[in-house]
């Protein structure tokens, strides 16, 4: 029980340290970095919705092949 007690006060002390260090060495003001933390966010979530609409495509035509009889050559991706 004392080593997860100390596990978890280790945990918090550390947070709060490098709480403290994240504000005190950042590179921008609060309200530049807001900024460009929600310019990041809106262009990583059109990225996805355009990698969705791109599998969705992929899928439907590999689904119309199926149903057509016709061979469905599925190409593996490296991520």
């Amino acid at each position: 029980m004392r080593k997860v007690f100390f596990f978890l006060i280790g945990v918090l002390s550390g947070a709060i340290v490098g709480g403290v260090a994240a504000l005190l060495l950042a590179p921008y003001s609060g309200a530049d970095l807001q900024e460009r933390v929600r310019s990041l966010t809106r262009e990583l979530i059109e990225e996805g919705k355009r990698a969705a609409a791109a599998r969705r495509a992929e899928l439907e035509a590999q689904l119309e092949a199926f149903k057509r009889g016709t061979p469905v050559v599925i190409e593996r991706r490296h991520t």
